[in-house]
């Protein structure tokens, strides 16, 4: 076979797998926000068709207004934006002590660090950190929620930051150090600021992962609905066994709350590949 002729086929193959890939992934989102225009007649004996017969705005104003998904979601970007700060913070300086520091018993702190990854918050630590919260008196509102996440164990940014700290040269920390800075100085003046790309894929990451999670916000909000955030707001629309679950509220809810993920992505894409990407080019 010439080679044009492979090349050509090879490009044509690798074409219809990503259409295929992009396809089923994008195809769940697709059709729920389809079938948040619909009711629940129609999403239950109505055509097949994935289009709906009539768009119907009313799920979307009533998962506005009626199901209290206004304070949820202000509750969400408050939790989220405190979170992300807290962690960002968190990641830059624990991964800077990885890539700078040296002190006996180093690699021992890292790969205890590194070993929580296998620890699930549902199965060993949720009672822990429950209890430790309740003895500060913050187990009752997303504010000990913040701080506990924000200030917990992150090890993928832990090891994105200390690897690109390992590309910046090293000469620029001694060139500060002869001018008088402290270690602590020389992350706060020289190191800080040229992390912004990875420091804005951590950020990223800790924000989709605080936006998304669902256990924790519900334990802590137990009680309190008006602390409630979106994930927790949109199974409570969920009916029990005397009442029928509006699945299209569900499905309008759901949709509405993938709209701050959108913008924070946009917002920082310029840098979240970057970010990802550059602490493999050195070490």
């Amino acid at each position: 076979m010439p080679i044009n002729v492979w090349r050509i086929a090879k490009s044509l193959a690798t074409a219809a797998f990503l259409a295929v890939m992009v396809t089923i992934a994008l195809f769940p989102l697709v059709y729920a926000i389809l079938a948040s225009f619909k009711d629940n007649i129609e999403l239950f004996v109505g055509s097949a068709s994935i289009l709906p017969e009539q768009f119907r705005p009313d799920n979307w104003v009533q998962a506005w207004t009626r199901a209290r998904f206004a304070r949820y979601t202000l509750n969400s970007v408050m939790y989220s934006t405190g979170t992300t700060l807290l962690s960002v913070l968190n990641a830059a300086m624990v991964g800077y002590v990885f890539a700078r520091g040296r002190f006996p018993g180093r690699q021992i702190v890292v790969a205890l660090f590194t070993s929580t990854m296998f620890i699930s918050v549902g199965s060993l630590t949720l009672y822990p950190i429950l209890e430790m919260a309740r003895l500060l008196h913050i187990h009752r509102g997303l504010h000990g929620l913040i701080i506990i996440n924000g200030i917990g164990v992150n090890v993928a940014g832990y090891y994105l930051v200390s690897r690109y700290i390992n590309t910046i040269p090293r000469e620029l920390d001694e060139a500060a150090v002869v001018d008088g800075c402290s270690f602590f100085q020389v992350w706060l003046r020289i190191i800080f600021p040229l992390s912004k790309p990875v420091l804005a894929t951590v950020g990223l990451l800790a924000f989709i992962g605080a936006w998304n999670e669902y256990l924790m916000p519900f334990v802590f909000t137990l009680g309190n609905p008006n602390m409630s955030t979106l994930t927790v707001g949109v199974t409570s629309l969920k009916g029990d066994a005397m009442s029928i679950t509006a699945y299209g509220l569900m499905l309008a809810g759901s949709a509405m709350s993938l709209i701050p993920l959108i913008v924070m992505f946009i917002i920082v894409n310029r840098y979240f590949v970057h970010g990802l990407t550059s602490g493999a080019l050195k070490g």
